[in-house]
């Protein structure tokens, strides 16, 4: 009867033993999966963000390039002096000596 009892507690406590391993192997899993979807959706985050500063570097890189296709054939016409004047009077508000510029104020 003895050996009954004693089978019995050991049947029991690798019964025990069994069912909390399952769940510290369930609760591992589900933790792995969790951090692997976490990892994912960041990832995926990231990607998109890259990609929206790709498609505005790409958008700059455009601008950059039709500049200085405007600037070389500026450059290979023969009047450069002529496109220097116009930019020291427009961007750099330079003026022929003894000349007088009006400014409209009024739309201020």
């Amino acid at each position: 009867m003895e050996r009954n009892v004693a089978s019995r507690k050991q049947s029991e406590k690798e019964k025990r033993r069994a069912i909390i391993e399952w769940i510290i192997t369930n609760v591992v899993v589900a933790v792995f999966f969790l951090v692997c979807l976490i990892s994912i959706i960041s990832t995926e985050a990231t990607l998109a963000q890259k990609r929206e500063e790709l498609a505005a570097i790409e958008a700059a890189t455009v601008v950059a390039e039709n500049e200085y296709k405007e600037l070389e054939r500026i450059l290979s016409d023969d009047d450069v002096q002529a496109y220097m004047e116009k930019m020291a009077i427009e961007e750099l508000n330079y003026a022929y000596p003894n000349e007088r510029r009006f400014y409209d104020t009024s739309r201020d």
